[in-house]
């Protein structure tokens, strides 16, 4: 049996690009290059859903059913979601996810999140709206929220 070793320098070295490459990739957001699919025009901007926007703060929504579109960077790629929602007095009563994944993983993930979003925000004030992981799917869920941000917009009396 021949046995080789690879040398205790070259394993440290690989492990520490190996963390530094993940450091960069979980620094990419991913959206503030995206487009703005809603407008069909390259923004190079992202709405903001940690901070709710004024017109979406004060909670006065127009009933009906919005759609607009979000997307999101994977390591592979950059993928998107069309999301509509039917909004009443202000709460969600209606979501429907539509994905056009590019990649095999991503289509995955897409079905899971697709799957268990109904549970997450149906019966939720668009105010209080902001997903993080849904079915293990937390990717997708930045598309969403940035669709989500485009539609209180919309909402907005």
């Amino acid at each position: 049996m021949i046995r080789t070793t690879v040398p205790t320098s070259v394993r440290k070295g690989a492990a520490i690009a190996g963390v530094a490459g993940l450091l960069v990739l979980a620094g990419c957001s991913g959206t503030a290059d995206a487009e703005d699919s809603s407008t069909g025009t390259g923004t190079g901007t992202t709405a903001e859903t940690d901070a709710p926007s004024s017109s979406a703060s004060t909670g006065d929504y127009a009933d009906g059913t919005y759609t607009a579109d979000g997307s999101y960077q994977t390591p592979e790629t950059v993928e998107s979601v069309s999301v509509t929602l039917t909004i009443a007095d202000g709460v969600v009563k209606d979501v429907e996810v539509t994905g056009d994944p590019k990649a095999r993983e991503t289509e995955q993930y897409q079905g899971q999140f697709i799957k268990g979003i109904s549970d997450e925000v149906v019966g939720k004030s668009l105010d209080d709206l902001k997903v993080d992981r849904v079915a293990g799917s937390s990717l997708t869920s930045g598309g969403f929220n940035e669709a989500v941000a485009s539609i209180k917009e919309q909402a907005a009396a």
